[in-house]
C-alpha cells in the first residue's frame, strides 16, 4: 500500500515539474542578463562532482553561510535540514532522522560525522570544529555503500580548508546571556613554500546555563567546551599529498535542560518557567567527555587512478555521575547513578578511484575497523528494603569489555548511458565479530565482592548492502533522479543483564531499504531541491524496561514516507531568500511490546511530523549585513504509545553585523518570541528548548 502511494506521489511530482521547468527554460532563454547561481562541487561520493548532478539528497553549506547564521557546531548544522532533529543534553546529541533513531546502550547515531577522514559516530561526544571548514556536505538517505556500517541514515561531511603559502588567519570572541563566553582561533599558511604547509585552530565556549539549583549540593545545566585541531600538509609533488591531522576535545555538561516530578505527575503540570529555578537536586550530574584523534590521509595520482589511504584512531574518555532519582526528599537522597566507559578505535581505509572527469567514474576499497569499549561501571546505587525494613543501600553495577572488528569491501561506478541518462550502481559486503565480557555486582555500598552474574561470548553479522540511482539530465541545470539504498545499524549486547545466554542478551542489528525520487537545479536566481521518499525500517532498534532497569531490544518493523524541499532565492544582489520544509509520516507496523500491548500504527518516536525553516538575509556594499530566520518543528511524540506529545512550535533568530576591513562586528538572538517547547519527556522528566538569548561578537581576519 505504502509503495502504490509513493508512486503515485512520484507521477504527481513529475507532472509538477514538468509544468514548473517548462516557464523556467522559457525565462532563461529570455533573460541572459541576470547572475546565474554559482555551482557547488562536493565529494560526497569520495570524487568531485557537482552537487546538481549527484542523484541523492545533499544539503551544502559554504563557510560564508555558516558564518553568516552563526553557525558553530554539529547540532547547529543538523537544525538546518529537512526531517533530521538532535536532542542535546547528558546523553549527548543524539540525532532522529526521517524516523531513525539513536541506538540505546550502543549509543549509535544513525547519522555519522565524518571530518578529516575520522568517523564520529557515538552520541557522546557527537560534535566538531567548524573553524577551519570550507564548506559541510549532509548526505540524506542511507550512505552504508561508500561510509560503513553506521550510516543507516546520512553523513555529514565536513570539508576543511586548503592552505595557501600566505598565512591567513582569524580570532573571535562572543557574549550572551548566561555568562555564554566564545572565543574562536584559525591560522595557517605554508612552512616551505608549495610543499609544506600547516595550520592549527580552536574553539573555547561556555555558558552558566539558564537554570539555577538553588540545592548547594548540586549544578545548574552549566556547560563548557574546547576543541583544538592542527594539521601538517606535505605536498612535494602535483602528484602526492600527505595530511596528517590531530584534535583533541573536552566537553562538560551538567544537569538536565529541565526538572523531573514524582510519579504521578501530569504532562501539564511542567513548564519552563518552574525548570528556571528550584530545590531540583542533591547530588552533583555531570558528564565530562575527553576526545582525542588522529588520522593520517595518503593520495598519490597515477596518470588514470588515484590511489588513498586513509588511517585514523579515536579515543574516547567519558565520566558520567548522575544524581539517583533526579529528586529531593526521597529515599535516593545521597545516591547517585553512573556510567563510565572508554572507546579507543581505529580504522584503515584503502581505497582506488578513476581520475576520469566524464565517461565511467568509479572508486572502489577495503576496509577495517577494530574498536575496545570498556564500560567501568555502569550502574546505579539505591535503598534496600524486606517487608518494609530497611536493609542498606546497595550498588548495582555492571564492568565489561565489548570488543568489535568490522572487514569491508566497496565498490561504486557511475556509468553514462546516452547523452542524459546516468547510471550509479554500488555495494559494500562487511563481515561484523562483536565479543562481550560482563561482570555483575550487587552490593552493600563501599564494599567489595564476586560478581553475582557473568556474561562471555560473541556473535557475528554479514551483510551486502546494495545502491542503485538512475539521473536524468532534463538539460544543463536541471536533473531528475530516482534511487534505491539500503542501511544498517550494527546490532549489540544489553549493557546490565541479570541471567540469561548471549542470545538472550543480544539485539539483532536496524537495517532499511530507502527509496527516493527527486529534482534538482538552479536558473539564474534560483536553486531548489526536492525529493519524495519511502523507508521500510526492520529490527527497530527501541528500548524496554524492566523493573527500574533498561534494555535494548528490537520491535520488528516500521516506515516513513515524506517530503523534503529546499531552496535559495536571490531576491536582489543585496537580498537572498531561503528555505527548507520535510514533511514525514513515521509509524511502527509490527511492535509487539509484550503482555498484550501493541504498537503497531503509532508514531515513531522523536520524529516531529514536520520540519521547516526560512531566512531572509540582507548584504549592504557599505559592509552593513543583517538576517532574520525561523525554525518550526511539527507535532512529535515523546513515547510508543503516543501519550505525550508535544504541540508545533516557531522559533526565531535574528543577527545584525557591520564587516569594515577585515572586521566583523555583530549583535544576535536566539529564540525571539521566548517561545517555550519540550524537546523531551519521559513520563515524570521534561527537558525544554532553551529560552531567549541575546549576544555580541567580534572577529578579525587577517
Amino acid at each position: 500500500m505504502y509503495l502504490k502511494k509513493f508512486l503515485l506521489l512520484y507521477c504527481c511530482m513529475c507532472f509538477g515539474l514538468h509544468l514548473l521547468t517548462v516557464p523556467l527554460w522559457a525565462e532563461e532563454t529570455e533573460d541572459k542578463t541576470v547572475a546565474e547561481m554559482e555551482s557547488i562541487t562536493v565529494t560526497a561520493n569520495k570524487i568531485e562532482e557537482d552537487v546538481q548532478k549527484i542523484p541523492q539528497s545533499i544539503t551544502v553549506m559554504d563557510e560564508a553561510f555558516l558564518e553568516e547564521k552563526g553557525i558553530t557546531d554539529v547540532p547547529d548544522v543538523i537544525r538546518e535540514i529537512p526531517n533530521m532533529v538532535v536532542q542535546e543534553g547528558l546523553s549527548g546529541n543524539s540525532v532522529s532522522f526521517r524516523g531513525l533513531n539513536s541506538s540505546t546502550f550502543t549509543y549509535n547515531n544513525p547519522v555519522v560525522i565524518y571530518i578529516d577522514g575520522v568517523p564520529v559516530i557515538n552520541q557522546y561526544g557527537f560534535d566538531a570544529s567548524l573553524v577551519n571548514v570550507e564548506r559541510v556536505e549532509v548526505l540524506r538517505g542511507p550512505q552504508g555503500t561508500l561510509y560503513g556500517k553506521d550510516a543507516i541514515g546520512g553523513v555529514i561531511n565536513i570539508v576543511t580548508k586548503e592552505p595557501e603559502n600566505q598565512w591567513h588567519g582569524m580570532v573571535g570572541a562572543e557574549y550572551g546571556s548566561y555568562n555564554y563566553m566564545q572565543g574562536i582561533f584559525n591560522l595557517n599558511g605554508s612552512v616551505i613554500k608549495d610543499s609544506l604547509f600547516m595550520g592549527i585552530n580552536g574553539k573555547y565556549e561556555q555558558d552558566d546555563g539558564w537554570i539555577e539549583n538553588t540545592n548547594p549540593g548540586a549544578d545548574g545545566n552549566e556547560s563548557d567546551q574546547q576543541q583544538f585541531s592542527g594539521y601538517l600538509l606535505y605536498t612535494p609533488t602535483d602528484r602526492f599529498t600527505a595530511k596528517l591531522t590531530l584534535s583533541m576535545a573536552n566537553q562538560s555538561n551538567s544537569w538536565i535542560n529541565g526538572y523531573k516530578l514524582p510519579a504521578g505527575a501530569d504532562y501539564s503540570d511542567f513548564n519552563r518557567d518552574d525548570a528556571e529555578k528550584g530545590n531540583f537536586s542533591d547530588m552533583p550530574t555531570e558528564v565530562d567527555i575527553d576526545c582525542f584523534s588522529q588520522s593520517l590521509y595518503l593520495s598519490y595520482a597515477f596518470d588514470s587512478v588515484t590511489l588513498t589511504s586513509i588511517s585514523t584512531h579515536r579515543k574516547q574518555d567519558m565520566d558520567g555521575d548522575y544524581d539517583g532519582d533526579y529528586l529531593v526528599g526521597t529515599d535516593y537522597d545521597g545516591l547517585k547513578q553512573f556510567n563510565y566507559n572508554e572507546t579507543d578505535a581505529y580504522t584503515q581505509e584503502l581505497r582506488i578511484s578513476s581520475n576520469n572527469k566524464s565517461g565511467i567514474r568509479w572508486v572502489a576499497g577495503l576496509y577495517i575497523d577494530s574498536e575496545e569499549f570498556e564500560q567501568k561501571p555502569l550502574g546505579m546505587q539505591y535503598p534496600s528494603y524486606d517487608k518494609g525494613v530497611f536493609n542498606g543501600n546497595f550498588d548495582y553495577f555492571v564492568d565489561s569489555e565489548i570488543d568489535s572488528t568490522t572487514y569491508a569491501a566497496f565498490g561504486q561506478a557511475i556509468v553514462p548511458l546516452g547523452e542524459r541518462f546516468e547510471l550509479t550502481l554500488g555495494g559494500r559486503y562487511q563481515h561484523i565479530d562483536k565479543e562481550i565480557d560482563l561482570n555483575l555486582y550487587v552490593l552493600p555500598v563501599g564494599t567489595t565482592g564476586s560478581p553475582s552474574f557473568s556474561l562471555s561470548g560473541d556473535k557475528d553479522w554479514d551483510v551486502f548492502l546494495p545502491k542503485a540511482a538512475l539521473s536524468y539530465a532534463l538539460n544543463d541545470n536541471w536533473h531528475t533522479y530516482i534511487s534505491y539504498s539500503q542501511g544498517y545499524m550494527p546490532g549489540g549486547f544489553n549493557p546490565i543483564p541479570s541471567s540469561g545466554t548471549i542470545e538472550d542478551n543480544s539485539f539483532e542489528p536496524q537495517k532499511s531499504a530507502n527509496y527516493e525520487i527527486g529534482i534538482k537545479g538552479s536558473l539564474n536566481r534560483l536553486r531548489l531541491a526536492a525529493n519524495l521518499f519511502y523507508m521500510d525500517i526492520e529490527d527497530i532498534h527501541i528500548f524496554k524496561s524492566d523493573g527500574v532497569l533498561l534494555h535494548t531490544s528490537n520491535a520488528d518493523s516500521g516506515h516513513s514516507q515524506g517530503v523534503e524541499l529546499e531552496l535559495a532565492y536571490q531576491l536582489t544582489n543585496a537580498v537572498e531568500l531561503t528555505g527548507s520544509i520535510g514533511l514525514i509520516e513515521a509509524e511502527y507496523d509490527n511492535y509487539d511490546a509484550g503482555d498484550g500491548i501493541s504498537y503497531d500504527g503509532k508514531d515513531i518516536t522523536g520524529t516531529p511530523s514536520y520540519t521547516a525553516t526560512a531566512g531572509v538575509s540582507y548584504k549592504h556594499p557599505s559592509g552593513l549585513y543583517g538576517r532574520v530566520d525561523m525554525r518550526a518543528a511539527g507535532e512529535t511524540s515523546f513515547d510508543e504509545a503516543n501519550l505525550y506529545e508535544e504541540d508545533a512550535y516557531v522559533v526565531f533568530d535574528a543577527k545584525i553585523g557591520y564587516l569594515t576591513g577585515g572586521w566583523d562586528f555583530y549583535v544576535y538572538g536566539k529564540n525571539l518570541t521566548d517561545e517555550e517547547y519540550f524537546i523531551s519527556f519521559d513520563g515524570t522528566m521534561a527537558e525544554f528548548g532553551p529560552p531567549m538569548t541575546i549576544g555580541v561578537g567580534l572577529r578579525y581576519r587577517f
